[in-house]
């Protein structure tokens, strides 16, 4: 009887139950890789931003 519930309620949400789905590996690793790829692009425009910030600090102590 839960299941059933637990079934309407997935429904309602917009979530179908499908069964077991197969997972390409490949996929995940690929997903993964470009992760990866965006959180270090992030991290060095963030790490210029902050140097950038504190060598403009730096300047105006200066004058």
């Amino acid at each position: 009887m839960s299941s059933h519930i637990d079934s309407k309620e997935n429904f309602q949400n917009g979530e179908l139950d499908q069964g077991p789905k197969k997972v390409n590996v490949n996929d995940l690793v690929e997903r993964l890789n470009m992760e990866k790829s965006k959180e270090k692009k992030r991290n060095v425009v963030i790490s210029a931003a902050a140097i950038s910030a504190v060598t403009v600090f730096g300047i105006i102590l200066t004058l």
